[in-house]
C-alpha cells in the first residue's frame, strides 16, 4: 500500500476543496439566474391576471409585452421612486399600482389595476407569504377579487381613500368590499396596506388627472 506525505495530503485536500467550491459556484450561478428568471415570470404572470388575462409562465414574455406597454417610476423627494406600470387592452389604457403591506402572519401583496381615470378599479390580485389556508388566505380567491371591480380610490374632491374591507360593507358604497368570513386580521391588514400604498401615489394621480382635464 503506497504510503502518501502529510504535504502531499494536504495540497490533495485542498485541491479537492477547490474543485468543489468551483462547481458549487457553477451550480449556483446557473441556479441563480433561473430562479431570476421564475421571479420575473411570475412577476409577469401576476400583472397579466390583475387585467384579466391568463399566461402560462413560459412564454409569458410576449404576452406581457402585447398588453404591458412602459414601466414608470416616480420620483419622489428624498424617498425612492413609485412604480406603477401601463397596459393596454381591447382599446382601453389602465395604471397597474403594486402594493406590499403585512396580514397576520406575514407578508401581502396586490396588484391595482386602475383605469385611465386613475380612480376606478377594473382588477385585484392578491398574494401572501403565510396567511392561515381557508381563513385569511382566501384573499387571493376570485369571489374576494371580483368585489374591487368598479369600486373607486378617490373621494369627490380626488382624495386617496382607497377601498376598505369591512364586515356587512354597503354594496352601493364605491369605497367598501366584504372582510373575508374568519379573517378579521388578514382583511384589516389589506385595508391598510390599499390606504397606505396607494395614499402614496397621490401627487401623481392629481397631476395625471388635472393634465388630463386641461386636454380635455
Amino acid at each position: 500500500m503506497k504510503n502518501f506525505t502529510n504535504r502531499y495530503m494536504l495540497l490533495y485536500s485542498l485541491g479537492l476543496a477547490a474543485v468543489v467550491a468551483l462547481l458549487l459556484t457553477v451550480v449556483a450561478t446557473g441556479l441563480k439566474e433561473r430562479q431570476q428568471n421564475n421571479i420575473r415570470n411570475e412577476k409577469m404572470q401576476q400583472l397579466l391576471a390583475t387585467i384579466g388575462i391568463d399566461a402560462p409562465r413560459d412564454g409569458v414574455q410576449p404576452i406581457y409585452n402585447q398588453y404591458f406597454k412602459e414601466e414608470l417610476n416616480v420620483a419622489q423627494d428624498g424617498q425612492e421612486p413609485l412604480t406603477l406600470y401601463l397596459y393596454e387592452k381591447e382599446g382601453q389604457s389602465g395604471y397597474v399600482i403594486p402594493t406590499t403591506g403585512n396580514g397576520l402572519w406575514g407578508k401581502v401583496y396586490a396588484n391595482v389595476a386602475l383605469a385611465d381615470d386613475l380612480n376606478t378599479i377594473t382588477g385585484i390580485t392578491f398574494s401572501h407569504d403565510s396567511e392561515t389556508p381557508g381563513l385569511g388566505a382566501e384573499i387571493t380567491s376570485d369571489a374576494f377579487c371580483n368585489q374591487f371591480i368598479g369600486k373607486q380610490i378617490l373621494d369627490n374632491s380626488g382624495n386617496v381613500v382607497s377601498v376598505a374591507v369591512v364586515k356587512h360593507a354597503d354594496p352601493s358604497d364605491p369605497h367598501q368590499v366584504d372582510a373575508i368570513s374568519g379573517g378579521t386580521m388578514t382583511s384589516n391588514g389589506v385595508s391598510a396596506m390599499l390606504l397606505d400604498e396607494l395614499k402614496r401615489y397621490q401627487d401623481y394621480i392629481s397631476s395625471q388627472r388635472k393634465e388630463a382635464n386641461n386636454e380635455q
